[in-house]
C-alpha cells in the first residue's frame, strides 16, 4: 500500500517557506508540514500545521514538564476540538503510557505521531498507530530523537498502517536545531535517504 510522502520545513532549516516549498517539491515530495500561518500558493500543498498552543485543524505539542502541569494541559486539549496533539520527550506526555492517558482523559483526541519522539524515549510507535491522523518518519534510537542509522522498523510501520487502513499522510522529518539541544548535520540529506527507503517499501 502507498501513501502520499511529504517532508517537514524544518529539513530546509531556516529558508522561508515558498523556498523550502520549491525544493520538497524538487526532491520529490508531494506536500510540506509548516507552521499554523504557512500561506496558500506554494510550490507544495501544506499538509500538516504546526501552532503552539492547540488550534482546531493544526498539531501542537504538549509543554515541557517544566512549564504546564498534566492537569492544564488536558484542559488545552479539551477547549480546542480537533487539535492534534504530538508527543515528544520531555513534554507531559513523554511516554507510551501519558499517551494512553492523554488521549483517554481528552476524547476525540487524535495524534501527529512522530515515531522518532516514540523510539527516543524508548516506546514502541506501532502500538501507537492506531490513534495516528498523521505520521512522521524519521530514524532514530533510544535516546536519541534522530539518527542517521537507528532502530525504527519502517517496513513493521507500514505494515500496521495497511492493516488499520490508514486514511493520512506521511511526512519525513529531521531537523538542526542545536538550540534546542537537538542538533543534526544534514537534515535534507537524511531526509532523502529515509525518503528513498520509504519508497522501496511501497514498491
Amino acid at each position: 500500500m502507498r501513501w502520499p510522502l511529504g517532508v517537514t520545513a524544518t529539513v530546509y532549516g531556516d529558508l522561508p517557506i515558498r523556498r523550502a516549498a520549491e525544493l520538497a517539491r524538487d526532491d520529490g515530495f508531494e506536500h510540506i508540514d509548516a507552521l499554523y500561518d504557512a500561506p496558500e500558493g506554494l510550490a507544495l500543498p501544506v499538509w500538516d500545521r504546526f501552532s503552539m498552543r492547540p488550534q482546531a485543524g493544526c498539531t501542537a505539542g504538549p509543554a515541557p514538564e517544566r512549564a504546564r502541569s498534566w492537569e492544564k494541559t488536558v484542559e488545552d486539549f479539551q477547549r480546542v476540538p480537533g487539535a492534534r496533539m504530538e508527543p515528544w520527550p520531555g513534554s507531559v506526555v513523554g511516554d507510551n503510557d501519558a499517551v494512553r492517558a492523554m488521549l483517554e482523559a481528552v476524547p476525540g483526541l487524535r495524534l501527529t505521531l512522530d515515531v522518532g519522539h516514540v523510539t527516543a524515549w524508548g516506546g514502541d510507535p506501532i502500538e501507537l498507530l492506531a490513534f495516528a491522523d498523521h505520521v512522521q518518519l524519521r530514524q532514530a534510537r533510544v535516546g536519541a530523537i534522530q539518527s542517521r542509522s537507528g532502530s525504527v522498523d519502517f517496513a513493521g510501520i507500514l505494515d500496521t498502517l495497511a492493516s488499520l487502513d490508514y486514511a493520512g499522510r506521511l511526512s519525513v522529518e529531521y531537523f538542526d536545531l542545536p538550540e534546542r539541544g537537538w542538533g543534526f548535520d544534514d537534515p535534507r540529506g537524511a531526509a532523502l535517504e529515509t525518503a528513498r527507503e520509504i519508497r522501496a517499501l511501497f514498491a
